[in-house]
């Protein structure tokens, strides 16, 4: 049962969980777009399967991701400590805690990326060949544009699952929504606070996945 007093006392908590979530989902989908992107798209050029001229390329690449993917989360949270602390020099808190949640994103996205561009049609290269394009030109002007749609379906399936991924945070420290209602809700036993939070979670990733559908089909070529 949720009593309207627990959730006035737990109010200003609440929100500072959320800003903390809103920091870290922030940082991660920034880097996500900056780093994820570009190895997403080196892997698709790299892909013997796809006129990749440097197969080692693809496989050193594939190699990296697929262990990243793979890892434990938790595990490699922990692992990261002493990375995240030589970088920024603390280890705990929303920001340190964005180290790990951008890598895990930046491997996912990129993944997905790739998935999406293998989709793109043959046709699509024969067309940009005929023209005489560059490599540069035919990834600009003719890849990026026929996966547009994909790509924002891919980045929103990586920012969902990201909400996911940030739920563990606390345990470096790095706050969110996930930690206020393991903390606050279940280990004080205020379980309807922790349904509260629960179900802000819901709503915040049913809202980010129909913005993402919505772009994408604004963007989508084929309607």
């Amino acid at each position: 049962m949720i009593h309207s007093q627990s959730m006035m006392e737990y109010w200003p908590a609440l929100l500072t969980s959320l800003e903390e979530t809103g920091i870290m989902m922030a940082i991660s989908m920034g880097v996500c777009v900056v780093g994820g992107l570009p190895l997403g798209l080196g892997l698709f050029l790299a892909n013997p399967k796809v006129r990749g001229r440097y197969p080692w390329i693809y496989w050193t690449l594939n190699f990296l991701v697929t262990v990243i993917r793979s890892f434990p989360y938790l595990l490699f949270v922990i692992a990261l400590i002493p990375v995240t602390r030589a970088i920024l020099g603390k280890a705990f808190g929303p920001i340190p805690a964005s180290v790990p949640l951008s890598i895990i994103a930046i491997t996912i996205f990129a993944r997905l990326v790739e998935q999406v561009l293998l989709d793109v049609s043959d046709e699509t290269y024969a067309l940009a060949n005929s023209l005489g394009t560059t490599r540069f030109q035919y990834i600009w002007h003719f890849l990026l544009v026929e996966a547009r749609s994909g790509l924002v379906l891919a980045y929103t399936t990586t920012t969902v699952s990201m909400v996911s991924y940030s739920t563990v945070m606390g345990v470096i420290g790095g706050g969110g929504i996930g930690d206020f209602a393991v903390r606050v809700g279940y280990q004080r036993y205020e379980y309807g606070v922790m349904y509260v939070a629960i179900v802000i979670m819901i709503v915040l990733v049913f809202i980010l996945q129909m913005l993402g559908n919505f772009v994408a089909q604004t963007l989508d070529k084929r309607k």
